[in-house]
Protein backbone atom coordinates (compact mmCIF):
# COMPACT_ATOMS: atom_id res chain seq x y z
CA UNK A 1 0.00 0.00 0.00
CA UNK A 2 1.28 3.65 -0.57
CA UNK A 3 0.09 5.84 2.08
CA UNK A 4 2.19 8.64 0.31
CA UNK A 5 1.09 12.07 1.53
CA UNK A 6 0.44 15.21 -1.03
CA UNK A 7 2.49 17.53 -0.88
CA UNK A 8 -0.39 20.02 0.32
CA UNK A 9 -0.70 17.65 3.21
CA UNK A 10 2.91 17.24 4.01
CA UNK A 11 2.81 21.08 4.33
CA UNK A 12 -0.45 21.38 6.28
CA UNK A 13 0.87 18.47 8.62
CA UNK A 14 3.73 21.08 9.38
CA UNK A 15 2.11 24.25 9.54
CA UNK A 16 -0.32 22.81 12.58
CA UNK A 17 2.61 21.07 13.92
CA UNK A 18 4.56 24.23 13.91
CA UNK A 19 1.73 26.53 15.08
CA UNK A 20 0.04 23.97 18.22
CA UNK A 21 4.30 23.49 18.96
CA UNK A 22 4.47 27.31 19.20
CA UNK A 23 0.96 29.15 20.38
CA UNK A 24 -1.10 26.48 21.96
CA UNK A 25 1.42 23.95 23.84
CA UNK A 26 2.94 26.39 26.02
CA UNK A 27 -0.59 26.57 27.60
CA UNK A 28 -1.37 23.54 28.08
CA UNK A 29 0.87 22.65 31.09
CA UNK A 30 -0.76 25.18 33.41
CA UNK A 31 -4.07 24.11 32.29
CA UNK A 32 -3.04 20.08 33.16
CA UNK A 33 -1.96 21.06 36.40
CA UNK A 34 -5.11 22.93 37.26
CA UNK A 35 -7.27 20.62 35.51
CA UNK A 36 -9.25 23.39 33.31
CA UNK A 37 -10.62 23.56 30.05
CA UNK A 38 -8.72 26.46 28.95
CA UNK A 39 -10.68 28.62 26.70
CA UNK A 40 -7.94 30.34 25.17
CA UNK A 41 -6.90 27.00 23.47
CA UNK A 42 -9.90 26.33 22.04
CA UNK A 43 -9.92 29.72 20.80
CA UNK A 44 -6.60 29.61 18.94
CA UNK A 45 -7.33 25.99 17.52
CA UNK A 46 -10.68 27.04 16.00
CA UNK A 47 -8.25 30.13 14.71
CA UNK A 48 -6.78 27.48 12.95
CA UNK A 49 -9.71 25.65 11.71
CA UNK A 50 -9.30 22.61 13.48
CA UNK A 51 -12.25 22.22 15.31
CA UNK A 52 -14.46 22.35 11.84
CA UNK A 53 -11.86 20.01 9.89
CA UNK A 54 -13.71 17.73 8.47
CA UNK A 55 -16.85 20.60 7.97
CA UNK A 56 -17.51 21.23 4.26
CA UNK A 57 -16.69 24.58 3.41
CA UNK A 58 -20.38 25.80 2.76
CA UNK A 59 -20.80 25.29 6.59
CA UNK A 60 -17.98 27.01 7.42
CA UNK A 61 -15.61 24.14 7.61
CA UNK A 62 -12.46 22.82 6.21
CA UNK A 63 -13.49 20.09 3.71
CA UNK A 64 -10.44 17.64 4.79
CA UNK A 65 -10.55 14.29 3.89
CA UNK A 66 -9.91 11.50 7.09
CA UNK A 67 -5.98 11.31 6.08
CA UNK A 68 -5.71 14.98 6.51
CA UNK A 69 -7.62 15.31 9.75
CA UNK A 70 -5.38 12.38 11.02
CA UNK A 71 -2.66 14.35 10.30
CA UNK A 72 -3.63 16.64 11.74
CA UNK A 73 -4.56 14.76 14.67
CA UNK A 74 -1.52 13.72 15.13
CA UNK A 75 0.08 17.03 14.53
CA UNK A 76 -1.10 18.19 17.60
CA UNK A 77 -0.14 15.34 19.75
CA UNK A 78 3.46 15.61 18.64
CA UNK A 79 3.58 19.64 19.59
CA UNK A 80 2.65 19.01 22.94
CA UNK A 81 -1.04 19.84 23.17
CA UNK A 82 -2.15 17.92 25.93
CA UNK A 83 -4.59 14.81 25.91
CA UNK A 84 -7.53 16.83 27.03
CA UNK A 85 -7.73 19.01 24.43
CA UNK A 86 -7.29 16.74 21.45
CA UNK A 87 -10.18 14.91 23.33
CA UNK A 88 -12.67 17.80 23.52
CA UNK A 89 -11.60 18.39 19.97
CA UNK A 90 -12.40 14.66 19.20
CA UNK A 91 -15.66 14.96 20.79
CA UNK A 92 -16.81 18.07 19.62
CA UNK A 93 -15.85 17.75 15.61
CA UNK A 94 -16.26 14.23 15.27
CA UNK A 95 -18.69 13.13 17.32
CA UNK A 96 -21.12 15.94 17.42
CA UNK A 97 -20.38 18.39 14.45
CA UNK A 98 -19.62 15.31 12.13
CA UNK A 99 -22.27 13.09 12.83
CA UNK A 100 -24.55 16.02 11.75
CA UNK A 101 -22.69 16.83 9.08
CA UNK A 102 -23.10 12.92 7.82
CA UNK A 103 -26.93 12.62 8.84
CA UNK A 104 -28.57 15.74 9.21
CA UNK A 105 -31.03 17.42 7.14
CA UNK A 106 -29.99 20.94 5.49
CA UNK A 107 -31.70 22.88 7.87
CA UNK A 108 -30.00 20.95 10.64
CA UNK A 109 -26.74 21.20 8.85
CA UNK A 110 -26.99 25.23 8.73
CA UNK A 111 -28.59 25.58 12.32
CA UNK A 112 -25.95 23.99 14.05
CA UNK A 113 -22.32 23.48 11.99
CA UNK A 114 -21.40 27.00 11.15
CA UNK A 115 -20.82 27.82 14.88
CA UNK A 116 -19.79 24.06 15.89
CA UNK A 117 -16.89 24.87 12.81
CA UNK A 118 -15.64 27.70 14.62
CA UNK A 119 -16.21 26.74 17.87
CA UNK A 120 -18.59 29.54 18.50
CA UNK A 121 -20.52 26.59 20.18
CA UNK A 122 -19.39 22.97 21.63
CA UNK A 123 -20.70 19.87 21.13
CA UNK A 124 -20.87 16.37 22.58
CA UNK A 125 -22.17 12.81 22.25
CA UNK A 126 -24.01 11.25 24.43
CA UNK A 127 -24.06 7.48 24.23
CA UNK A 128 -22.71 5.62 27.12
CA UNK A 129 -24.79 5.47 30.76
CA UNK A 130 -24.64 4.38 33.89
CA UNK A 131 -25.56 0.79 32.94
CA UNK A 132 -24.39 0.33 29.94
CA UNK A 133 -20.43 1.44 28.59
CA UNK A 134 -19.56 -1.27 26.53
CA UNK A 135 -23.04 -3.13 25.88
CA UNK A 136 -24.28 -0.01 24.39
CA UNK A 137 -26.81 -1.40 22.65
CA UNK A 138 -28.51 -1.79 25.91
CA UNK A 139 -29.53 1.50 26.65
CA UNK A 140 -32.55 2.56 28.80
CA UNK A 141 -32.62 6.56 27.90
CA UNK A 142 -36.49 6.66 26.49
CA UNK A 143 -37.48 9.16 23.51
CA UNK A 144 -41.45 9.03 23.47
CA UNK A 145 -43.08 10.68 20.79
CA UNK A 146 -45.49 13.32 21.95
CA UNK A 147 -47.56 14.98 19.29
CA UNK A 148 -45.32 17.11 17.46
CA UNK A 149 -41.85 16.38 20.03
CA UNK A 150 -40.20 13.69 21.57
CA UNK A 151 -39.90 13.44 25.15
CA UNK A 152 -36.66 12.25 26.67
CA UNK A 153 -36.19 10.41 30.19
CA UNK A 154 -32.55 9.14 31.06
CA UNK A 155 -29.10 9.68 32.18
CA UNK A 156 -25.72 9.39 30.34
CA UNK A 157 -22.35 9.53 32.09
CA UNK A 158 -18.64 10.43 30.84
CA UNK A 159 -19.87 12.73 28.61
CA UNK A 160 -16.66 14.74 27.44
CA UNK A 161 -17.84 18.42 27.21
CA UNK A 162 -21.11 17.66 28.64
CA UNK A 163 -20.35 20.54 30.99
CA UNK A 164 -19.51 23.04 28.04
CA UNK A 165 -21.55 21.87 25.54
CA UNK A 166 -24.27 24.07 23.69
CA UNK A 167 -25.15 21.07 21.49
CA UNK A 168 -25.76 17.38 22.30
CA UNK A 169 -26.28 14.35 20.03
CA UNK A 170 -28.09 11.89 22.39
CA UNK A 171 -29.46 8.18 21.63
CA UNK A 172 -31.98 6.81 23.22
CA UNK A 173 -34.64 4.17 22.90
CA UNK A 174 -38.35 4.30 21.44
CA UNK A 175 -38.63 0.69 21.90
CA UNK A 176 -36.82 -1.56 24.18
CA UNK A 177 -38.54 -4.57 22.83
CA UNK A 178 -36.69 -3.78 19.75
CA UNK A 179 -33.39 -3.57 21.33
CA UNK A 180 -30.98 -1.90 18.87
CA UNK A 181 -33.42 -1.37 16.10
CA UNK A 182 -34.98 0.83 18.51
CA UNK A 183 -32.04 3.30 19.35
CA UNK A 184 -32.78 6.67 17.75
CA UNK A 185 -30.45 9.92 17.47
CA UNK A 186 -31.60 13.33 18.17
CA UNK A 187 -29.97 16.84 18.66
CA UNK A 188 -31.11 18.22 22.51
CA UNK A 189 -29.79 22.27 22.62
CA UNK A 190 -28.60 22.94 26.08
CA UNK A 191 -31.60 24.95 26.72
CA UNK A 192 -34.30 22.98 25.82
CA UNK A 193 -36.44 22.28 28.78
CA UNK A 194 -35.53 19.30 31.14
CA UNK A 195 -31.71 19.11 29.74
CA UNK A 196 -29.15 18.94 32.68
CA UNK A 197 -25.30 18.04 33.76
CA UNK A 198 -23.81 17.06 36.59
CA UNK A 199 -20.26 17.90 37.90
CA UNK A 200 -17.29 18.14 36.48
CA UNK A 201 -15.61 14.34 37.02
CA UNK A 202 -11.75 14.74 38.32
CA UNK A 203 -9.80 12.22 35.99
CA UNK A 204 -6.54 10.58 36.26
CA UNK A 205 -5.18 11.60 32.67
CA UNK A 206 -6.82 13.72 29.62
CA UNK A 207 -7.85 16.72 33.06
CA UNK A 208 -8.35 19.39 30.80
CA UNK A 209 -11.38 18.14 28.63
CA UNK A 210 -14.43 18.25 30.94
CA UNK A 211 -16.69 15.50 31.35
CA UNK A 212 -19.52 14.71 33.05
CA UNK A 213 -23.45 12.90 33.78
CA UNK A 214 -26.19 14.12 31.58
CA UNK A 215 -29.57 14.09 32.73
CA UNK A 216 -33.04 14.62 30.80
CA UNK A 217 -35.91 14.88 33.36
CA UNK A 218 -38.81 15.17 30.80
CA UNK A 219 -37.07 17.05 28.24
CA UNK A 220 -38.61 18.18 25.32
CA UNK A 221 -36.91 17.39 21.53
CA UNK A 222 -38.84 18.88 18.67
CA UNK A 223 -39.77 16.18 15.89
CA UNK A 224 -37.13 18.60 13.13
CA UNK A 225 -34.45 17.80 15.75
CA UNK A 226 -34.80 13.62 15.09
CA UNK A 227 -32.05 13.28 13.88
CA UNK A 228 -31.62 10.50 10.86
CA UNK A 229 -34.82 8.59 11.59
CA UNK A 230 -36.57 6.49 13.99
CA UNK A 231 -34.57 3.54 14.67
CA UNK A 232 -31.29 5.07 13.06
CA UNK A 233 -29.56 6.06 15.50
CA UNK A 234 -27.17 2.18 16.16
CA UNK A 235 -26.33 2.55 12.78
CA UNK A 236 -25.17 6.30 13.69
CA UNK A 237 -23.31 5.12 16.36
CA UNK A 238 -21.75 2.58 14.57
CA UNK A 239 -20.57 5.12 11.99
CA UNK A 240 -18.60 7.05 15.00
CA UNK A 241 -16.15 4.27 15.04
CA UNK A 242 -14.85 5.65 11.60
CA UNK A 243 -13.95 8.09 13.39
CA UNK A 244 -12.72 6.32 16.30
CA UNK A 245 -10.39 4.12 14.90
CA UNK A 246 -8.84 6.56 12.85
CA UNK A 247 -9.22 10.49 13.80
CA UNK A 248 -9.45 9.75 17.09
CA UNK A 249 -6.26 7.46 17.34
CA UNK A 250 -3.96 10.18 15.97
CA UNK A 251 -3.76 11.99 19.00
CA UNK A 252 -2.48 8.93 20.47
CA UNK A 253 -0.08 8.94 17.91
CA UNK A 254 1.28 12.23 17.95
CA UNK A 255 1.59 11.93 21.88
CA UNK A 256 3.69 8.88 21.04
CA UNK A 257 6.35 11.02 19.18
CA UNK A 258 6.18 13.80 21.56
CA UNK A 259 7.18 10.99 24.28
CA UNK A 260 9.62 9.27 21.82
CA UNK A 261 11.67 12.67 21.16
CA UNK A 262 11.69 13.63 24.69
CA UNK A 263 13.19 10.36 25.78
CA UNK A 264 15.74 10.25 23.24
CA UNK A 265 17.00 13.74 24.31
CA UNK A 266 17.09 12.55 27.82
CA UNK A 267 18.48 9.90 26.96
CA UNK A 268 21.40 11.93 25.62
CA UNK A 269 21.51 14.69 28.01
CA UNK A 270 21.13 12.64 31.21
CA UNK A 271 24.50 11.26 32.29
CA UNK A 272 25.20 8.33 34.62
CA UNK A 273 28.20 5.80 35.78
CA UNK A 274 30.11 8.22 33.71
CA UNK A 275 28.70 8.15 30.43
CA UNK A 276 25.06 9.26 28.52
CA UNK A 277 22.31 6.66 29.42
CA UNK A 278 22.06 6.15 26.17
CA UNK A 279 24.46 4.27 25.65
CA UNK A 280 23.31 1.29 28.02
CA UNK A 281 21.47 -1.29 25.82
CA UNK A 282 18.82 -1.49 28.24
CA UNK A 283 17.96 2.59 27.42
CA UNK A 284 18.69 1.87 24.02
CA UNK A 285 15.85 -1.26 23.74
CA UNK A 286 13.46 1.12 25.32
CA UNK A 287 14.18 3.59 22.43
CA UNK A 288 14.03 1.37 19.67
CA UNK A 289 11.21 -0.05 20.84
CA UNK A 290 9.31 2.98 21.15
CA UNK A 291 10.34 3.97 17.47
CA UNK A 292 8.59 0.44 16.18
CA UNK A 293 5.52 1.88 17.97
CA UNK A 294 4.88 4.54 16.02
CA UNK A 295 6.22 3.32 12.71
CA UNK A 296 3.29 0.20 12.96
CA UNK A 297 0.84 2.43 14.66
CA UNK A 298 1.26 5.02 11.65
CA UNK A 299 0.93 2.09 9.06
CA UNK A 300 -1.91 0.95 10.83
CA UNK A 301 -4.19 4.29 11.60
CA UNK A 302 -3.38 5.58 7.64
CA UNK A 303 -4.38 2.59 6.33
CA UNK A 304 -7.75 2.80 7.52
CA UNK A 305 -8.07 6.49 6.53
CA UNK A 306 -6.51 5.60 3.54
CA UNK A 307 -9.29 2.97 3.06
CA UNK A 308 -12.25 5.42 4.12
CA UNK A 309 -10.74 7.98 1.24
CA UNK A 310 -10.93 5.51 -1.49
CA UNK A 311 -14.36 4.64 -0.67
CA UNK A 312 -13.98 1.61 1.30
CA UNK A 313 -16.62 0.08 4.14
CA UNK A 314 -14.60 0.14 7.31
CA UNK A 315 -13.58 -3.85 8.20
CA UNK A 316 -14.36 -4.32 11.64
CA UNK A 317 -11.75 -6.36 12.52
CA UNK A 318 -9.45 -4.68 11.27
CA UNK A 319 -10.53 -1.39 13.37
CA UNK A 320 -10.76 -3.38 15.97
CA UNK A 321 -7.07 -4.25 15.61
CA UNK A 322 -5.95 -1.00 15.21
CA UNK A 323 -7.89 0.35 18.21
CA UNK A 324 -6.36 -2.30 20.89
CA UNK A 325 -2.76 -1.99 19.02
CA UNK A 326 -2.90 1.91 19.55
CA UNK A 327 -4.34 1.81 23.04
CA UNK A 328 -2.55 -1.39 24.35
CA UNK A 329 0.96 -0.61 23.06
CA UNK A 330 0.69 3.24 23.12
CA UNK A 331 0.80 2.83 27.16
CA UNK A 332 2.72 0.78 27.26
CA UNK A 333 5.39 2.95 25.45
CA UNK A 334 4.59 5.71 27.27
CA UNK A 335 5.13 3.88 30.58
CA UNK A 336 8.80 2.87 29.55
CA UNK A 337 9.26 6.61 29.14
CA UNK A 338 8.30 7.63 32.52
CA UNK A 339 10.52 4.45 33.02
CA UNK A 340 13.45 6.10 31.10
CA UNK A 341 13.77 8.90 33.37
CA UNK A 342 13.45 7.31 36.42
CA UNK A 343 12.39 9.21 39.69
CA UNK A 344 12.17 12.49 37.33
CA UNK A 345 9.31 10.47 34.98
CA UNK A 346 7.55 10.58 37.74
CA UNK A 347 7.33 14.11 38.95
CA UNK A 348 5.87 16.95 36.60
CA UNK A 349 9.24 18.58 35.67
CA UNK A 350 9.05 16.71 32.92
CA UNK A 351 5.62 15.82 30.13
CA UNK A 352 6.28 12.06 30.19
CA UNK A 353 4.21 12.22 33.57
CA UNK A 354 1.66 13.48 31.47
CA UNK A 355 1.79 11.79 28.55
CA UNK A 356 1.45 8.10 29.91
CA UNK A 357 -1.60 9.52 32.30
CA UNK A 358 -3.18 10.80 28.64
CA UNK A 359 -1.98 7.74 26.76
CA UNK A 360 -4.32 5.54 29.28
CA UNK A 361 -7.60 6.75 27.45
CA UNK A 362 -6.38 4.67 24.61
CA UNK A 363 -7.14 1.83 26.47
CA UNK A 364 -10.91 2.78 27.96
CA UNK A 365 -12.31 5.50 25.73
CA UNK A 366 -14.39 4.55 22.63
CA UNK A 367 -14.13 0.93 23.31
CA UNK A 368 -12.10 -0.96 25.69
CA UNK A 369 -9.31 -3.22 25.03
CA UNK A 370 -11.41 -5.97 25.89
CA UNK A 371 -13.93 -5.46 24.18
CA UNK A 372 -11.55 -4.73 20.87
CA UNK A 373 -9.80 -8.24 21.68
CA UNK A 374 -13.59 -9.89 21.72
CA UNK A 375 -14.67 -8.31 18.78
CA UNK A 376 -11.27 -9.82 16.90
CA UNK A 377 -11.97 -13.11 17.94
CA UNK A 378 -15.82 -13.06 17.05
CA UNK A 379 -14.32 -12.45 13.61
CA UNK A 380 -11.90 -15.15 13.81
CA UNK A 381 -14.16 -17.77 15.06
CA UNK A 382 -16.96 -17.38 12.77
Amino acid sequence: MDFTFTDEQRMFRDTVYRYCREEIAPLCEEADLKGEFSFEVWRRLGAMGLLGLPIPEEYGGGGADFVTCCLAGEAMGHAGIDGGHTLALGAHTYLCAANIMLHGTEAQKRRYLPRLATGEDIGCMCLTEPGCGSDAAALVTAAVKKGDRYVLNGSKTFITNAPLAKVFVVFATIDRARKHKGITAFIVERDFPGISTGNPMHKMGCRCSTTSEVFFEDCEVPEENLLGGEGKGWEIALGGVEWDRSVLLSPFLGNAMFMYENCCRYANQRWAFGQPIGEFQSIQNRIADMRIFIEAARLAIYRVAASKDNGVMLNPLLASVNKMYVGDRGFEMCSAGVDLFGGYGYIHEYPVERGMRDAKLGQLGGGTSDIMRMIVARYMLM
